[in-house]
Protein backbone atom coordinates (compact mmCIF):
# COMPACT_ATOMS: atom_id res chain seq x y z
CA UNK A 1 0.00 0.00 0.00
CA UNK A 2 1.14 3.53 -0.77
CA UNK A 3 -0.02 7.03 0.02
CA UNK A 4 -1.77 7.05 -3.36
CA UNK A 5 -3.95 4.15 -2.26
CA UNK A 6 -4.89 6.11 0.85
CA UNK A 7 -5.70 9.15 -1.29
CA UNK A 8 -7.93 7.06 -3.55
CA UNK A 9 -9.80 5.30 -0.75
CA UNK A 10 -10.31 8.57 1.13
CA UNK A 11 -11.98 10.05 -1.94
CA UNK A 12 -13.99 6.88 -2.54
CA UNK A 13 -15.58 6.81 0.91
CA UNK A 14 -16.60 10.46 0.68
CA UNK A 15 -18.00 10.11 -2.84
CA UNK A 16 -21.21 8.66 -1.39
CA UNK A 17 -22.10 12.24 -0.46
CA UNK A 18 -23.04 12.62 -4.14
CA UNK A 19 -25.48 9.73 -3.75
CA UNK A 20 -27.01 11.54 -0.80
CA UNK A 21 -27.25 14.72 -2.87
CA UNK A 22 -28.88 12.86 -5.77
CA UNK A 23 -31.58 11.25 -3.62
CA UNK A 24 -32.07 14.19 -1.25
CA UNK A 25 -35.32 15.21 -2.94
CA UNK A 26 -37.32 12.00 -2.49
CA UNK A 27 -35.52 11.02 0.73
CA UNK A 28 -36.22 14.36 2.38
CA UNK A 29 -39.93 13.77 1.75
CA UNK A 30 -39.71 10.38 3.47
CA UNK A 31 -37.96 11.46 6.63
CA UNK A 32 -38.69 8.23 8.47
CA UNK A 33 -36.78 6.24 5.86
CA UNK A 34 -33.94 8.76 5.98
CA UNK A 35 -33.85 8.47 9.77
CA UNK A 36 -33.64 4.68 9.51
CA UNK A 37 -30.79 4.88 7.00
CA UNK A 38 -29.03 7.39 9.23
CA UNK A 39 -29.41 5.02 12.19
CA UNK A 40 -28.00 2.15 10.16
CA UNK A 41 -25.05 4.32 9.15
CA UNK A 42 -24.45 5.22 12.78
CA UNK A 43 -24.49 1.53 13.68
CA UNK A 44 -21.89 0.68 11.07
CA UNK A 45 -19.58 3.37 12.44
CA UNK A 46 -20.09 2.25 16.04
CA UNK A 47 -19.08 -1.26 14.93
CA UNK A 48 -16.06 0.19 13.16
CA UNK A 49 -14.98 2.03 16.32
CA UNK A 50 -15.26 -1.15 18.37
CA UNK A 51 -13.71 -3.59 15.93
CA UNK A 52 -11.27 -1.50 13.89
CA UNK A 53 -10.30 1.56 15.93
CA UNK A 54 -10.33 0.33 19.53
CA UNK A 55 -9.98 -3.47 19.40
CA UNK A 56 -9.13 -5.38 22.57
CA UNK A 57 -5.53 -5.68 21.45
CA UNK A 58 -5.20 -1.89 21.78
CA UNK A 59 -5.53 -2.21 25.55
CA UNK A 60 -2.04 -3.69 25.64
CA UNK A 61 -0.78 -0.17 24.93
CA UNK A 62 -1.92 0.93 28.38
CA UNK A 63 -3.66 4.09 29.54
CA UNK A 64 -2.55 6.08 26.49
CA UNK A 65 -5.32 4.55 24.37
CA UNK A 66 -8.00 5.78 26.78
CA UNK A 67 -6.40 9.21 26.98
CA UNK A 68 -6.24 9.43 23.19
CA UNK A 69 -9.90 8.45 22.95
CA UNK A 70 -10.88 11.14 25.48
CA UNK A 71 -8.80 13.84 23.78
CA UNK A 72 -10.41 12.98 20.43
CA UNK A 73 -13.87 13.27 21.99
CA UNK A 74 -13.06 16.61 23.62
CA UNK A 75 -11.49 17.98 20.44
CA UNK A 76 -14.56 17.16 18.38
CA UNK A 77 -16.89 18.51 21.08
CA UNK A 78 -15.16 21.89 21.27
CA UNK A 79 -14.85 22.23 17.49
CA UNK A 80 -18.49 21.22 17.03
CA UNK A 81 -19.65 23.87 19.50
CA UNK A 82 -17.67 26.52 17.64
CA UNK A 83 -19.18 25.47 14.31
CA UNK A 84 -22.70 25.44 15.76
CA UNK A 85 -22.27 28.94 17.17
CA UNK A 86 -21.12 30.13 13.74
CA UNK A 87 -24.30 28.94 12.01
CA UNK A 88 -23.56 25.32 11.16
CA UNK A 89 -25.83 23.60 13.67
CA UNK A 90 -28.36 22.52 10.99
CA UNK A 91 -25.90 20.64 8.79
CA UNK A 92 -27.53 17.28 9.57
CA UNK A 93 -31.02 18.58 10.30
CA UNK A 94 -33.70 17.14 8.00
CA UNK A 95 -36.10 19.86 9.19
CA UNK A 96 -33.71 22.71 8.45
CA UNK A 97 -35.42 25.96 7.64
CA UNK A 98 -34.09 29.09 6.05
CA UNK A 99 -31.06 30.63 7.66
CA UNK A 100 -27.76 29.28 8.82
CA UNK A 101 -24.36 29.81 7.34
CA UNK A 102 -23.42 27.71 4.34
CA UNK A 103 -19.75 28.20 5.09
CA UNK A 104 -20.25 27.02 8.67
CA UNK A 105 -22.27 24.02 7.47
CA UNK A 106 -19.46 23.13 5.11
CA UNK A 107 -16.86 23.41 7.86
CA UNK A 108 -19.12 21.28 10.04
CA UNK A 109 -19.38 18.63 7.33
CA UNK A 110 -15.60 18.63 7.13
CA UNK A 111 -15.40 18.25 10.89
CA UNK A 112 -17.75 15.25 10.74
CA UNK A 113 -15.87 13.53 7.93
CA UNK A 114 -12.19 14.21 8.64
CA UNK A 115 -11.71 11.75 11.55
CA UNK A 116 -13.08 8.91 9.43
CA UNK A 117 -10.83 9.73 6.47
CA UNK A 118 -7.79 10.28 8.68
CA UNK A 119 -8.15 6.92 10.40
CA UNK A 120 -8.69 5.20 7.06
CA UNK A 121 -5.21 6.30 6.03
CA UNK A 122 -3.78 5.19 9.39
CA UNK A 123 -5.35 1.76 8.98
CA UNK A 124 -3.80 1.36 5.55
CA UNK A 125 -0.37 2.24 6.92
CA UNK A 126 -0.58 -0.04 9.95
CA UNK A 127 -2.37 -2.99 8.42
CA UNK A 128 -0.99 -2.87 4.91
CA UNK A 129 -4.46 -3.53 3.50
CA UNK A 130 -7.89 -2.03 3.31
CA UNK A 131 -10.51 -2.81 5.95
CA UNK A 132 -13.61 -3.60 3.91
CA UNK A 133 -15.82 -3.26 6.98
CA UNK A 134 -14.52 0.22 7.82
CA UNK A 135 -14.71 1.46 4.23
CA UNK A 136 -18.28 0.18 3.98
CA UNK A 137 -19.17 1.81 7.29
CA UNK A 138 -17.88 5.24 6.24
CA UNK A 139 -19.37 4.97 2.74
CA UNK A 140 -22.83 4.03 4.05
CA UNK A 141 -22.83 6.66 6.80
CA UNK A 142 -22.01 9.42 4.32
CA UNK A 143 -25.18 8.80 2.30
CA UNK A 144 -27.66 10.09 4.93
CA UNK A 145 -25.18 12.85 5.80
CA UNK A 146 -25.28 13.85 2.15
CA UNK A 147 -29.08 13.85 2.22
CA UNK A 148 -29.28 15.96 5.39
CA UNK A 149 -26.48 18.29 4.34
CA UNK A 150 -27.99 18.87 0.91
CA UNK A 151 -31.41 19.58 2.43
CA UNK A 152 -29.93 22.05 4.91
CA UNK A 153 -27.80 23.85 2.35
CA UNK A 154 -30.68 24.24 -0.10
CA UNK A 155 -32.89 25.51 2.70
CA UNK A 156 -30.21 28.13 3.36
CA UNK A 157 -30.51 29.28 -0.25
CA UNK A 158 -27.72 27.39 -1.97
CA UNK A 159 -28.24 25.95 -5.46
CA UNK A 160 -27.60 22.40 -6.57
CA UNK A 161 -24.41 23.55 -8.27
CA UNK A 162 -23.14 25.04 -5.01
CA UNK A 163 -23.92 21.80 -3.15
CA UNK A 164 -22.03 19.69 -5.70
CA UNK A 165 -19.07 22.06 -5.48
CA UNK A 166 -19.05 21.76 -1.68
CA UNK A 167 -19.21 17.96 -1.75
CA UNK A 168 -16.42 17.94 -4.34
CA UNK A 169 -14.25 20.08 -2.08
CA UNK A 170 -15.07 17.85 0.89
CA UNK A 171 -14.15 14.75 -1.12
CA UNK A 172 -10.80 16.28 -2.04
CA UNK A 173 -10.08 17.27 1.57
CA UNK A 174 -11.08 13.80 2.79
CA UNK A 175 -8.68 12.25 0.30
CA UNK A 176 -5.91 14.50 1.58
CA UNK A 177 -6.82 13.64 5.19
CA UNK A 178 -6.52 9.93 4.40
CA UNK A 179 -3.14 10.53 2.79
CA UNK A 180 -2.04 12.53 5.83
CA UNK A 181 -3.12 9.72 8.14
CA UNK A 182 -1.11 7.26 6.07
CA UNK A 183 2.03 9.42 6.18
CA UNK A 184 1.74 10.11 9.90
CA UNK A 185 1.23 6.47 10.85
CA UNK A 186 3.93 5.30 8.48
CA UNK A 187 6.49 7.72 9.93
CA UNK A 188 5.62 7.06 13.60
CA UNK A 189 4.19 3.51 13.58
CA UNK A 190 4.31 3.16 17.37
CA UNK A 191 1.84 6.04 17.67
CA UNK A 192 -0.60 4.62 15.12
CA UNK A 193 -2.92 3.05 17.69
CA UNK A 194 -3.00 6.32 19.62
CA UNK A 195 -4.10 8.20 16.51
CA UNK A 196 -6.78 5.58 15.88
CA UNK A 197 -8.05 6.00 19.44
CA UNK A 198 -8.12 9.79 18.97
CA UNK A 199 -10.19 9.43 15.79
CA UNK A 200 -12.42 6.85 17.48
CA UNK A 201 -13.29 9.30 20.26
CA UNK A 202 -14.10 12.01 17.71
CA UNK A 203 -16.25 9.67 15.59
CA UNK A 204 -18.25 8.37 18.57
CA UNK A 205 -18.89 11.91 19.84
CA UNK A 206 -20.04 12.97 16.39
CA UNK A 207 -22.49 10.07 16.26
CA UNK A 208 -23.91 10.79 19.70
CA UNK A 209 -24.17 14.55 19.11
CA UNK A 210 -25.67 14.66 15.63
CA UNK A 211 -26.43 11.49 13.67
CA UNK A 212 -28.15 9.37 16.33
CA UNK A 213 -30.47 12.08 17.77
CA UNK A 214 -31.53 13.11 14.25
CA UNK A 215 -32.07 9.47 13.26
CA UNK A 216 -34.27 8.79 16.30
CA UNK A 217 -36.26 12.00 15.84
CA UNK A 218 -37.38 10.94 12.37
CA UNK A 219 -37.06 7.17 12.37
CA UNK A 220 -38.66 6.41 15.74
CA UNK A 221 -38.07 3.39 17.93
CA UNK A 222 -37.04 1.18 15.01
CA UNK A 223 -33.85 3.22 14.75
CA UNK A 224 -32.51 1.42 17.82
CA UNK A 225 -32.88 -1.91 16.04
CA UNK A 226 -31.30 -0.84 12.73
CA UNK A 227 -28.46 0.87 14.62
Amino acid sequence: MSVWNALLWGACTSSSLYIGEAIAGPMSRDKRLTGLVMGFGAGTLISAVGYDLIPESSFEQGLGIGIGFLIGALTYYVADRLVDQSGGEDRQDLDAGEGGSGAAMFVGALLDGLPEAFVLGIGLALGGGISVAFVAAVFISNIPQGVAGTTSLKAAGYTGRHVVAMWTALTVVSALAAATGFLVADSVPDQGLWFEAFAGGAVLTMLANSMMPEAFEHGGNAVGLVT
